[in-house]
C-alpha cells in the first residue's frame, strides 16, 4: 500500500501501527476493519438509507405529509447533534472508540423497533431521537477515530474498505426491506432490520481494541491535545462550510429520493427498490475508487471530484422518467454517495492530525447533520407547497457547487494548513 501524501504532525506513527504494513496487515487491522465495516453496514446502511424506504408507507397508511416523515430525521439530528456531537468526540479521545461505538449500535438497533411500533408522530419523533444518538455515538465517528488510530499508511484504503459497509448494507437493504415488507409488512420489516442490526454488528466491536498500544479491551485514557488552533484555521472553516453544503445536497437527495420515484413518478415498488439498489451499489465503487485516490494523490483534489461528481449528477433527476437517465444518476450519484462521507475525516486528519479528530470531527460531524436534517425537510416542504420537486432540486444542486468551491479554497498539498 502507498503512503498517505502528507505525514501525520501531531502524533507520529508508531512501529506496530506501520511496520507491518509493506508485507500485509495485522490480524489486529483486519478485525478493525472489519468491525468497521459491520458497523457502518448497519447503522448508516440499513438505519439511515433503509428508513426512507418506509416514508411513503407512513404517507399513506398515517396521513402524514412528506414534511411530516422526513421531520423525523431533522429534529432528532437537530437535538441530538449539538447537544452530543461534542460530547461523543471528546468520550472518544478521552475513552476510546470501542464502548462508545457498542453503545450507540444498542441504541440505533432498539430506535428502529421502536419505530416499527409508532402510529403517532411523538413516537415518530422520540424513536428518530434514539436512532439519532445511535448514529453519533455508533456510526462514523467512532469509526473514523479507530481507523485512523490503526492506519497511517493505506490510511485511505482501509477506511474506502471500511466504508464499502454503508455501500453494501445500502445496496441491500431496499431489496430486503421489500421482501420483508412482502413478508411481514411494512412495520414488521422495520422491527426486523433492527434486530439485524444488533446481530450483525455488536459481536465483532465488543472484541476490538481501540489502537495499536492497547492490548486488552479496556479503553486507556488519552492525554488531551488541545484544539484551539484548529478553529483559529481558516481550513477548518472551509472544509466545515464544504461538508456541509455537500452532505446537505446528499441528504437532501436520498431521504427524498424514495418519495420522489414513489409517489410523484409512480415507479413501482419493485423498481424503486432497484434504484435504491444501484445508488449503493454505486457507493461501494465510490468508496473503493476513491479511498484508493486519496493514498494516491492530493487529498484536496479527491475531495473537490467527488463534491463537483454530487453536483453533476442530481439534475439527472430531472429527466427520471426516462430509464436510462435515472439509471445513470444512480450511477453517478452513487459514486459521489460513495466518497463522500468517507474523504471528510480523511481531509481533517490530513489537515490536523489523529489527536485531535475526535473532536473535530465531532464539531464536523455535528455541523454536518444540520444541514443534512434541514436540507432533506426543506426540499419536501418546498415539494408540499408547490406540488413539484424542481426547486427543491435546485437548491440541492446549487448546495453542492458551493461545497465544492469551499474544497477549492482550502490549502494546496503544498502547504500546511495549521500547526498547533
Amino acid at each position: 500500500m502507498s503512503s498517505s501524501p502528507n505525514p501525520e504532525r501531531h502524533s507520529p506513527p508508531t512501529a506496530s501501527s506501520t511496520a507491518v504494513l509493506p508485507a500485509g496487515l495485522t490480524c489486529a487491522q483486519v478485525h478493525v476493519v472489519a468491525a468497521g465495516f459491520l458497523a457502518l453496514f448497519s447503522i448508516v446502511g440499513f438505519a439511515l438509507y433503509g428508513l426512507p424506504f418506509f416514508y411513503d408507507f407512513m404517507v399513506k397508511e398515517y396521513g402524514w405529509t412528506r414534511t411530516q416523515v422526513t421531520s423525523g430525521n431533522a429534529y432528532s439530528k437537530l437535538i441530538v447533534g449539538p447537544v452530543f456531537g461534542f460530547i461523543a468526540g471528546w468520550m472518544v479521545d478521552r475513552f476510546g472508540p470501542r464502548r462508545i461505538m457498542l453503545s450507540g449500535i444498542v441504541m440505533a438497533g432498539l430506535a428502529l423497533m421502536g419505530l416499527s411500533y409508532s402510529t403517532t408522530l411523538a413516537m415518530f419523533y422520540f424513536f428518530y431521537l434514539f436512532n439519532a444518538l445511535g448514529y453519533v455515538f455508533g456510526g462514523p465517528l467512532p469509526n473514523q477515530v479507530l481507523l485512523s488510530r490503526w492506519f497511517t499508511q493505506g490510511r485511505g484504503k482501509a477506511m474506502g474498505i471500511a466504508y464499502l459497509g454503508i455501500g453494501i448494507g445500502g445496496a441491500i437493504v431496499p431489496l430486503l426491506a421489500n421482501y420483508l415488507n412482502h413478508q411481514l409488512g411494512w412495520q414488521g420489516a422495520i422491527r426486523t432490520l433492527g434486530m439485524l442490526m444488533i446481530v450483525i454488528a455488536f459481536p465483532l466491536a465488543y472484541f476490538v481494541r481501540e489502537s495499536p498500544g492497547d492490548k486488552s479491551t479496556a479503553a486507556p485514557k488519552q492525554e488531551a491535545v488541545p484544539i484551539a488552533h484548529v478553529f483559529r484555521s481558516g481550513a477548518f472553516y472551509l472544509l466545515a462550510i464544504g461538508s456541509m453544503c455537500s452532505i446537505g445536497a446528499v441528504g437532501g437527495t436520498m431521504q427524498n429520493l424514495k418519495l420522489f420515484l414513489s409517489l410523484d413518478q409512480q415507479l413501482d415498488q419493485g423498481k424503486i427498490a432497484e434504484v435504491l439498489s444501484l445508488v449503493l451499489v454505486g457507493s461501494i465503487g465510490g468508496r473503493l475508487l476513491m479511498g484508493w485516490l486519496a493514498d494516491k494523490f492530493p487529498k484536496k483534489y479527491v475531495m473537490l471530484l467527488i463534491y463537483s461528481i454530487v453536483a453533476c449528477a442530481i439534475p439527472l433527476l430531472f429527466y427520471a422518467s426516462n430509464s436510462a437517465a435515472l439509471s445513470a444518476f444512480a450511477i453517478f450519484f452513487g459514486i459521489g454517495l460513495g466518497g463522500d462521507y468517507m474523504i471528510i475525516p480523511l481531509m481533517a486528519a490530513d489537515l490536523f492530525g489523529v489527536r485531535v479528530l475526535g473532536r473535530l470531527m465531532g464539531v464536523i460531524l455535528t455541523a454536518d447533520g444540520v444541514a443534512e436534517a434541514l436540507s432533506p425537510m426543506m426540499v419536501a416542504a418546498i415539494r408540499d407547497s408547490t406540488a413539484s420537486y424542481a426547486w427543491g432540486f435546485s437548491i440541492l444542486i446549487a448546495l453542492a457547487a458551493t461545497g465544492a468551491a469551499a474544497v477549492a479554497l482550502l490549502p494546496g498539498p503544498s502547504r500546511k494548513s495549521v500547526e498547533p
